[in-house]
């Protein structure tokens, strides 16, 4: 979508459509990259980590920062990350990496004394 932006078959508002949601989570949680918007060119880019996994329950689909990530590296057996770039000025955005993180362990699941 980019080449046709810059070869002028696009507009800016075609690829310039990040949710407010996408926005949102790159104010708190985001962080910063080194590159600039290949569109606006204004700002840099920034990093914003979505986490998914059926053991996360409620905390599936939610934007991370690294320091939540290591720390719930520790605590779950698998969960996938998805890293989107996003531009906070004009909107631009794209999936640039998707990863697996956790211990590779399967949880003990201990039951309490009333279960037993």
């Amino acid at each position: 979508m980019l080449a046709q932006f810059h070869s002028g078959l696009a507009t800016k508002l075609d690829v310039c459509d990040a949710q407010p949601h996408l926005l949102q989570a790159a104010k708190f949680h985001g962080t910063t990259g080194e590159t600039a918007c290949p569109v606006c060119r204004a700002r840099k880019l920034t990093h914003v980590r979505w986490v998914y996994g059926d053991e996360l329950k409620h905390a599936a689909g939610s934007a991370r920062s690294p320091q939540e990530l290591a720390l719930m590296t520790d605590l779950f057996t698998e969960f996938d990350v998805f890293v989107v770039e996003v531009c906070r000025g004009c909107g631009w955005n794209h999936l640039i990496q998707s990863y697996v993180l956790g211990t590779g362990t399967p949880q003990s699941h201990t039951r309490r004394a009333a279960d037993q």
